[in-house]
């Protein structure tokens, strides 16, 4: 089964990433490849644009690369995926939300190590920044949430009997991944 806008899992950072989008013109979701960016992303946005779409010789990218507010235009919020491979995008989106001071307009995928040559500007007040990670065990369904990592830092840890967990389970979600 792939995944569609209709099974989209609701993750922790779907919270996250509403809130910035009330505090900032644009929100960066970073992290690593395959964690869920985009569909984070394209649960909270009315219209996209994939830079590393393929279709004509990757016209998006083009498009992008000779004049990066074309690709701003469309619904908003607009996502913009993969923006880091036209990273003059970062600036066009920035000058975007000086112009109007809307909150929420834009929403910017990518990997979490862009490329920083060719962005003139921080983004900062302007594009808010968030580090994605994979899912969690609860987010996957296989924890009820009874433990959270927050309460340890927030000294409201515990002890909990979460039930009988083989050693086996644990090997295999500690190496699964997201």
């Amino acid at each position: 089964m792939s995944l569609t806008t209709e099974t989209y899992k609701n993750r922790i950072i779907d919270h996250q990433i509403l809130k910035m989008m009330k505090t900032f013109g644009a929100v960066c979701v970073e992290g690593p490849k395959w964690c869920g960016k985009t569909w984070a992303s394209l649960n909270q946005a009315n219209s996209v644009c994939y830079i590393a779409d393929p279709v004509n010789s990757f016209q998006n990218r083009r498009m992008a690369e000779l004049s990066p507010e074309l690709v701003l235009e469309g619904e908003f919020p607009r996502l913009i995926d993969e923006w880091q491979e036209v990273p003059e995008i970062w600036d066009a989106v920035r000058f975007a939300v000086d112009k109007n001071g809307e909150k929420g307009k834009f929403i910017l995928t990518g990997s979490s190590t862009p490329k920083r040559k060719g962005i003139l500007h921080s983004g900062a007040g302007r594009i808010g920044r968030i580090r994605m990670n994979t899912m969690s065990l609860f987010e996957l369904g296989d924890s009820k949430g009874q433990v959270r990592l927050m309460d340890l830092f927030e000294d409201k840890l515990k002890p909990i009997a979460t039930g009988e967990v083989q050693l086996e389970q644990l090997i295999q979600y500690t190496v699964r991944g997201g």
